[in-house]
C-alpha cells in the first residue's frame, strides 16, 4: 500500500533544513508532528522529600536541555546561587553548549562526554571526590546507575521533572499511513490514549531497541525499524521504506 500521510511522535523541528522537510518535499508525502510525551517539572516541595540539597553537591551529571533546564529551575525556585566554581558533566557537545544559556561558559569547570553516558566514565572517575548530583527524570536509563556505580562515586539521583502522556483526543478520527515512534512511553502514550488501536494497514516505525520491545509487547507490527546498518536514521529508514511502498505497480 502507498504511503501519503506520516504522523511523527516527536514536537515539531524547528529548524528549517529537516531532515523530515527534506523528505516530505522528495518524496511528497504529508508528514505531521504531535507529541505522544511531553516533560513535567517536579515541584520543590516533592524535591526536598527525595532529601535533595543543592548545598550539598560540588558537580552536577547533566544528561540532556531538560536536566538542564529544570536544574536551574529548581534551583532558581529554592533561591540557591550556583557557585562558580561548580563542576558541570556533560554527556554530550550539544547538552553543553545549550548549558551556555544558563552560565558563561569560559568561567565554568565544563567536561563533556562524546555520545553516551558510558563514555562520560573517565571523566567522571578523574574527579571521583567530588559530591555528584544527577538531576533526571522519573525514566532513567539503566545504563546511567549502573556506570555510576561501578565508578564507586559519591553520586545522588534527583527526580526533577517527569515524562508524562500526552492528550491525543483530538486524534481519534485521523488516521496516518504510518505511525512513527521513538520510545516506549510513546507506545504507551498510543494506548492510553486509544486502549482499543487495531493497527489494521497502519505501518508502524521504530527508533532503538527499547521502542521496538514496547511495541513487540503491544503486539504491533513492525514495519520499519531504525537504526540499522543501511538506514542509521529513522528518516533514511522512512525514505527506503516508502521509495519501495509507493513504487508504480
Amino acid at each position: 500500500m502507498k504511503v501519503k500521510t506520516i504522523l511523527v511522535s516527536q514536537p515539531e523541528p524547528k529548524v528549517e533544513n529537516s531532515p523530515y522537510f527534506e523528505l516530505q518535499q522528495k518524496l511528497k508525502v504529508k508528514v505531521d508532528f504531535r507529541p505522544f510525551i511531553h516533560v513535567e517539572g517536579v515541584s520543590v516541595k516533592d524535591i526536598r522529600q527525595q532529601k535533595v540539597d543543592l548545598n550539598n553537591y560540588t558537580a552536577i551529571i547533566l544528561t540532556s536541555k531538560n536536566s538542564i533546564d529544570h536544574f536551574f529551575r529548581v534551583a532558581e525556585e529554592m533561591r540557591y546561587k550556583v557557585p562558580e566554581n561548580m563542576k558541570y558533566f556533560c554527556q554530550s557537545e550539544a547538552v553543553a553548549f545549550y548549558l551556555q544559556k544558563y552560565v558563561v561558559y569560559r568561567k565554568r569547570k565544563i567536561y563533556v562526554g562524546q555520545k553516551d553516558f558510558a563514555d562520560m566514565a573517565p571523566l567522571i572517575k578523574k574527579y571521583k571526590d567530588e559530591k555528584f548530583l544527577l538531576p533526571a527524570s522519573d525514566q532513567l536509563n539503566d545504563d546511567v546507575p549502573t556506570t555510576l556505580d561501578k565508578l564507586k562515586v559519591n553520586w545522588t539521583p534527583g527526580i526533577f521533572y517527569r515524562t508524562v502522556m500526552s492528550d491525543l483526543s483530538d486524534l481519534k478520527d485521523v488516521y496516518y499511513d504510518i505511525l512513527v515512534f521513538f520510545s516506549p512511553t510513546g507506545i504507551k502514550s498510543l494506548f492510553k490514549n486509544f486502549p482499543d488501536f487495531k493497527q489494521n494497514d497502519t505501518r508502524i516505525a521504530v527508533f532503538g531497541t527499547t521502542t521496538q520491545k514496547e511495541a513487540n509487547d503491544r503486539d504491533l507490527r513492525i514495519d520499519i525499524m531504525a537504526p540499522a546498518p543501511e538506514t542509521p536514521s529513522m528518516t533514511m529508514a522512512l525514505e527506503k521504506y516508502i521509495l519501495e511502498a509507493n513504487k508504480a505497480k
